[in-house]
């Protein structure tokens, strides 16, 4: 029988019993981290923030930062989302940089971003993936597809459990190093031909 949280507040407790919660540097849980249960529409945007913050301590850019400079989030197609990870992210640091939340909307250049999530209300989301891949982000997609239409990293909602699968192709093509212990606790790895 599978369990159901129906709380944020059981959330929050979920979230840092799988060490998604804990500071970047620390390890990820095991496997299971990768499969957390879902119980309504703010359970799960708080889940998938949680990975997106998660998600920066895994990856090695290629275009280095400005000493000092911060990792910058771009959302696009998911306000809530935005704002979760906002709050997410207040006072705490990946690697020793400070992480910065812009919302965005449809037409909006994603230069200077070291991550994009697209969301499932963009309008055109095929379009700002393709460019956000030219600028060596890390693209993150919810939609069933989004490998398929380029993303690096896409969430899936697999027996009521928010999973996520990578694409190495996608990655070789932004120009980004994603870590083994992240594609361990990965639902689905694409590799390439």
């Amino acid at each position: 029988m599978m369990r159901t949280f129906p709380t944020l507040r059981c959330a929050a407790a979920l979230l840092l019993a799988l060490g998604l919660g804990s500071p970047v540097g620390g390890t990820w849980a095991a496997p299971q981290a990768a499969s957390v249960p879902v119980a309504g529409a703010s359970l799960e945007r708080s889940v998938k923030a949680a990975y997106l913050f998660k998600f920066l301590g895994y990856v090695e850019f290629a275009a280095p930062l400005e000493a000092g400079a911060p990792l910058v989030v771009g959302v696009l197609g998911a306000d809530d989302v935005a704002a979760e990870v906002t709050r997410l992210t207040a006072g705490r640091t990946v690697n020793g940089r400070a992480v910065t939340v812009r919302t965005l909307r449809d037409g909006d250049p994603v230069a200077g971003m070291q991550m994009l999530f697209v969301g499932a209300d963009a309008e055109r989301p095929l379009q700002t993936l393709r460019g956000a891949a030219q600028g060596g982000v890390l693209t993150v997609t919810e939609d069933e597809n989004g490998l398929q239409q380029g993303a690096v990293i896409n969430f899936r909602l697999v027996e009521e459990r928010i999973r996520f699968e990578v694409s190495l192709p996608a990655a070789e093509r932004s120009n980004i190093r994603l870590s083994s212990r992240l594609l361990s606790v990965a639902y689905h790895v694409q590799k390439g031909n």
